[in-house]
C-alpha cells in the first residue's frame, strides 16, 4: 500500500521517460576486424543505402597493406579485433604506424551473443558494438615498450629452458650416484658447475673433482669428495655431457638478450637522465648484493629509463624491475587508480556475487600476468625479512596461512609500484619495529572504539595496579 505509492511517486519522473528503442551510434568511422588465421574478414562504417560493407582479405604481407589502405579510403579512425592466437599482431602493428586506434577486444565479451556463426557476421557485430562505444580494448603498451616486451619474454623462456637444463644434469648425477647436490647448495654455483666441467671432462677421482671446491664454499674437500664417488655409467655421462652443452649454449643467448635489452633501455633515456648517476640505495647491504652479482649496469639504466628505482622497494631485484618496465613501461596512466593496476594483475580478492549472494569461488587465473608472477616471487622472499613488509607477510601469515600472505604481500608490491611509477613517490622502509608498532595502535584503537561503542571503557592494567 503506502510502500508501494511513496516508490512511485518518487521513481515517476524516471518511469515516464522515454527509454530509447535503439542504440545510439556514438562512432561512426570505426570498424570490425574478424581475424583469422587464412583470412581476414572486415566490416567498414555502412554505406548510405544501409547496406553492410563488408570485405574480405588474405593474410599475406601484400594483402595486409590492401586492407590497412582500404580502411584509411574509408576515412576508418578506429578498428575493433578479437586477440586470435598471434594472428591480430601484424595488422595491429600495421594499422598503428598509420595512425588508426586498435582496440584489442577480449572475446569472452562478445562469444556468449547468440545468432553469430559465421565470420560475415562476427565482423559486423563487432563494427556495430564498436560504433556503440560497447567495447573496452586491452591495454596494450606502446611501440617502443611493445619491443622490450617481446625481447624479455623471449629472454624468460631461454632462462626457463636453462632451468630445464640444470635439471637434467642434475638427472645424470644422480643415475650415477654423484650426489653434488649434497656437497654443495647450488648447482650452478662456481664450485658446483667447475665439478660437473671436470666430470665431462674425464676425471673420476673424488679428491681431485673436491679440489674444485670455491674457497668460499662453507664444506671442506674432504666433505665435498664423500659424495662424488659414482657408478659412472656411459649412457649417463653421455646426458650429462649433452645436457651441459645446452646449458653453455643458452648461457651464451641469455647474455646476448641481456646485451640487447640493455642496449634498448638506454636508446629510450631520456637526454637529461642520460649521465646521471643512480641515487644510493638506501639499504646498503641489498645495493653491495646488487653489486656482487654484476647488476649495477642494469639498475642505473632502469632508473634512468623509468626516473624512479624500484629496487628500492623490499623484496623486488633488478630482474623483476626489468619485467615490471618491459610489460607496462614507465607510465601508467593507462590505469586510473592503484585498484585498477592491481586488478589488471589479478592481484584483488574474487568475490563473484549473482541475486546479492556469493556464489562458489573459483580459482583465479593467477598465471595470466608475468609482473603477477613476479610480484608472488619477491612476496615470498620477504617472509624472513626484517622490513615492514617482512612483518607485514609474517602477520598475514599467522592468520590466515601463508599462500593468502604472498597474494596480499604481492598486492602491496604492487600498490607501492603503482604509486612510484605514476606520482614519483619514493619507497621508505620503516622498519620491522616501527611497523609493529603502529599495527598495535590500530589495532588499541579499534578495540577501544567497540568497547566504547558497547558502553564499557578500557583500563590499562598499570593504571589498575
Amino acid at each position: 500500500g503506502e510502500h508501494v505509492i511513496n516508490r512511485n511517486t518518487k521513481h515517476r519522473r524516471k518511469k515516464d521517460a522515454p527509454l530509447p528503442m535503439s542504440l545510439p551510434v556514438i562512432r561512426p568511422r570505426v570498424a570490425g576486424i574478424d581475424v583469422g588465421s587464412s583470412q581476414h574478414w572486415v566490416c567498414g562504417p555502412a554505406r548510405p543505402d544501409g547496406t553492410p560493407n563488408v570485405r574480405v582479405f588474405g593474410t599475406t604481407t601484400a594483402q595486409l597493406e590492401e586492407l590497412a589502405a582500404w580502411l584509411v579510403e574509408q576515412h576508418v579512425e578506429s578498428v575493433a579485433m578479437e586477440s586470435t592466437y598471434v594472428y591480430w599482431i601484424p595488422i595491429y602493428e600495421l594499422l598503428e604506424s598509420r595512425g588508426i586506434e586498435v582496440l584489442l577486444v577480449n572475446a569472452r565479451q562478445l562469444h556468449h551473443v547468440p545468432g553469430r556463426k559465421t565470420d560475415f557476421s562476427d565482423c559486423q557485430w563487432l563494427q556495430l558494438l564498436h560504433s556503440c562505444g560497447l567495447l573496452r580494448g586491452s591495454f596494450r603498451p606502446g611501440e617502443a615498450i611493445t619491443r622490450l616486451r617481446a625481447l624479455q619474454r623471449q629472454l624468460a623462456n631461454l632462462v626457463a629452458e636453462q632451468t630445464r637444463c640444470v635439471q637434467w644434469m642434475q638427472k645424470a648425477l644422480d643415475q650415477m650416484n654423484v650426489q653434488v647436490h649434497r656437497a654443495v647448495t647450488d648447482l650452478t654455483g662456481l664450485t658446483g658447475m667447475a665439478i660437473v666441467r671436470a666430470i665431462v671432462g674425464g676425471e673420476r677421482d673424488p679428491a681431485r673433482l673436491a679440489e674444485h671446491r670455491d674457497r668460499r664454499c662453507r664444506k671442506s674437500a674432504d666433505e665435498i669428495a664423500r659424495y662424488l664417488t659414482g657408478t659412472w655409467r656411459d649412457e649417463h655421462l653421455f646426458n650429462l655431457a649433452s645436457a651441459l652443452r645446452l646449458f653453455d649454449a643458452l648461457d651464451t643467448e641469455v647474455a646476448s638478450y641481456d646485451a640487447r635489452l640493455l642496449a634498448e633501455v638506454e636508446a629510450l633515456q631520456p637526454p637529461d637522465r642520460q649521465e646521471q648517476p643512480v641515487p644510493a640505495h638506501p639499504n646498503p647491504a641489498k645495493e653491495k648484493a646488487l653489486t656482487a652479482r654484476g647488476q649495477q649496469q642494469a639498475r642505473t639504466a632502469l632508473w634512468r629509463f623509468a626516473g624512479v628505482d624500484l629496487t628500492r622497494i623490499d623484496g623486488l631485484s633488478t630482474g623483476a624491475t626489468q619485467t615490471i618496465l618491459t610489460e607496462v613501461g614507465p607510465n601508467l596512466s593507462a590505469f586510473p587508480s592503484e585498484d585498477h593496476f592491481v586488478s589488471w594483475l589479478r592481484l584483488c580478492p574474487r568475490v563473484p556475487i549473482s541475486g546479492g549472494k556469493p556464489l562458489k569461488k573459483r580459482r583465479n587465473s593467477l598465471g595470466a600476468n608475468r609482473i603477477a608472477g613476479v610480484l608472488r616471487m619477491a612476496a615470498t622472499s620477504l617472509q624472513r625479512s626484517k622490513t615492514a613488509l617482512g612483518a607485514t607477510f609474517r602477520r598475514v601469515a599467522r592468520h590466515k596461512g601463508g599462500a593468502v600472505a604472498v597474494f596480499a604481500t604481492a598486492r602491496q608490491l604492487a600498490r607501492l609500484i603503482y604509486r612510484m611509477l605514476r606520482y614519483g613517490h619514493d619507497y621508505v622502509d620503516i622498519g620491522e619495529q616501527a611497523y609493529e608498532s603502529q599495527f598495535h595502535i590500530r589495532r588499541l584503537s579499534a578495540i577501544t572504539e567497540t568497547a566504547r561503542a558497547l558502553g564499557y571503557t578500557l583500563v590499562p592494567k598499570v593504571a589498575l595496579s
